[in-house]
């Protein structure tokens, strides 16, 4: 049960970064590295699901701690421009549970892999 779900959780993942490619969202030169730093974790990922041995685990322990640094501060950087209806104060809040319920799971599995 619980393959099929990381299965399910690693389909909406990539669903969700092609079709920002698609719509034209990777505009920016940040938006392209982070274009390719989900590519890369989404990779980690699928190694971590199918429980194969892509790269050697200190890479993907490099990557693991890269990418949550670059997905918090680029994050919080695009939920602060795109979060004008929530008031200020209660920003922290929303930004840290949707990181939790929307990315959580991704870094779980990297570590996983990674140690």
């Amino acid at each position: 049960m619980t393959d099929i779900l990381w299965t399910i959780y690693l389909g909406i993942l990539g669903a969700f970064a092609i079709g920002y490619l698609i719509k034209g969202g990777y505009k920016t030169n940040s938006a392209k590295l982070d274009f390719v730093i989900t590519i890369i974790t989404w990779i980690g990922l699928f190694g971590y699901v199918t429980s194969n041995e892509l790269l050697t685990p200190l890479v993907w322990k490099f990557v693991f701690f890269g990418g949550l640094m670059w997905d918090l501060a680029y994050g919080l950087k695009k939920f602060n421009e795109d979060a004008n209806e929530i008031p200020r104060a209660a920003r922290p809040v929303v930004f840290g549970l949707t990181a939790i319920i929307m990315i959580g799971p991704l870094y779980y599995g990297l570590f996983q892999y990674a140690f």
